[in-house]
């Protein structure tokens, strides 16, 4: 009895620095991988936005492809995240190496073209798959979930520059209500060695100090008056947090509920893609030559790129920016092209975050910071990865408000996510 006490612990602290150690080296392998795909999406997107009457119109070509490709290559990897889900849940066992080069091309093949998707599930799948395969290889109880999550953490730190962010994300993700407390030293390893190894390679983070834009306000000032805290900020600040939750969580129902319509109404995936590529094509092409194609990184930088502006109208922001940017992210990503979701998500918030601001009573710039973060969480169901996003990308001063925004957001989503969470069932 004593024997099999002593080697269970033995086994248990030989564990951790096994996990570490493989932790480190996939973070390194990751954020190699991550700065190569971020790198040449850049030289994609910047080719499509140099001559979009040239390679817009051809989105149903590429649509073709990519579904093809996956037809003959795939063997179940166009599933994307949600094979992830499967394995991390324990519904399936394997990862196919092959999801990689596929989904990274795949979705260069989308940008090129005009689609409107993101690009952290690319990511975070090269990721939870690299894990996930060297797991295999690791003699240690649950180093496949715990490298998976890991993987998750590196793909999203080596991306955007954001480790604290995709620590959180990875071990709140995928059980809501739930961390994955066991993969956080992995997780933590993963996404810091990711970060700095993406960096050194060339990828920037997306930062803005909103204390440039007015010297007329800060936040402590604003949070704070001569009489104490400002409870009349603090509501404000919650009811862009229900609004935030709420486009959130209706993006997070909107996206299923159009993946079914549109394979109901079209069952053959190629003439699926074929159509909606046509017609993707044509309003793309109306509503001022691709101004919603890609990323969506043009309206981000609208947002915050003038100092000056004190509203959305003066940013050149339009009410509708942040709708449409949101149905043509849904459609694209519905009828076959791939890409992800979460920079989009920051586009539709940041937009929507401009354009009420002045009906709130928020400072512009702060408004579409909080809506940047805010929607990301509200469609993922999650709470600490949006503060800390908000935090790691708008300075740490801004904490406070990014807390009360985002905790709200998480409470008015309905629960709703992009991503196949399990829920913990309360008895």
């Amino acid at each position: 009895m004593a024997r099999a006490r002593i080697k269970e612990k033995l086994a248990h602290w030989f564990s951790q620095p096994v996990l570490v150690g493989a932790a480190l080296v996939l973070g390194a392998i990751v954020g190699t991988l991550t700065a190569f795909f971020g790198s040449i999406l850049q030289n994609v997107s910047a080719i499509r936005d140099a001559n979009p009457l040239y390679w817009i119109p051809a989105l149903a070509i590429g649509g073709v492809a990519i579904v093809l490709t996956y037809r003959k290559f795939g063997n179940g990897s166009e599933r994307g995240m949600g094979i992830i889900f499967d394995v991390a849940h324990g519904k399936e066992r394997e990862i196919p190496l092959r999801l990689i080069p596929l989904i990274m091309v795949t979705t260069w093949v989308t940008h090129l073209f005009g689609g409107s998707s993101g690009r952290e599930g690319v990511a975070m799948q090269i990721g939870a798959t690299l894990g996930h395969n060297i797991s295999s290889k690791i003699p240690v109880e649950n180093a496949p979930r715990i490298l998976l999550v890991s993987g998750m953490a590196a793909g999203f730190a080596g991306l955007f520059q954001t480790p604290m962010a995709a620590i959180a994300l990875s071990i709140e993700i995928l059980l809501a209500g739930h961390l994955e407390i066991a993969a956080l030293l992995p997780a933590t390893v993963a996404a810091v060695t990711a970060y700095k190894v993406s960096e050194m390679l060339g990828i920037a983070r997306f930062t803005v100090d909103l204390n440039s834009f007015s010297p007329d306000w800060n936040l402590a000032g604003l949070f704070y008056g001569e009489t104490g805290l400002d409870i009349y900020f603090v509501l404000k600040l919650a009811i862009l947090g229900v609004l935030f939750g709420l486009v959130g969580g209706g993006f997070a129902r909107l996206l299923p509920f159009s993946k079914k319509f549109f394979a109901k109404k079209f069952p053959d995936p190629v003439k699926r893609v074929a159509i909606m590529g046509i017609v993707l094509s044509a309003l793309l092409l109306l509503f001022w030559q691709g101004r919603y194609s890609g990323l969506g990184t043009n309206l981000t930088d609208l947002c915050f790129g003038n100092a000056a502006a004190l509203s959305a109208g003066d940013a050149g922001i339009y009410a509708y920016d942040w709708i449409l940017k949101l149905l043509f992210t849904v459609v694209t990503l519905s009828v076959g092209f791939q890409g992800g979701e979460v920079t989009p998500l920051f586009t539709i918030g940041a937009t929507f975050g401009a354009v009420v601001a002045a009906i709130v009573g928020v400072p512009f710039p702060l408004a579409a910071a909080l809506g940047y973060a805010a929607v990301f969480g509200g469609a993922t169901n999650t709470l600490f990865a949006p503060i800390l996003v908000g935090a790691e990308m708008f300075g740490f001063d801004t904490l406070p408000a990014f807390f009360i925004v985002c905790t709200v957001a998480y409470a008015c989503n309905g629960g709703k996510s992009i991503y196949a969470q399990k829920k913990i069932r309360l008895r």
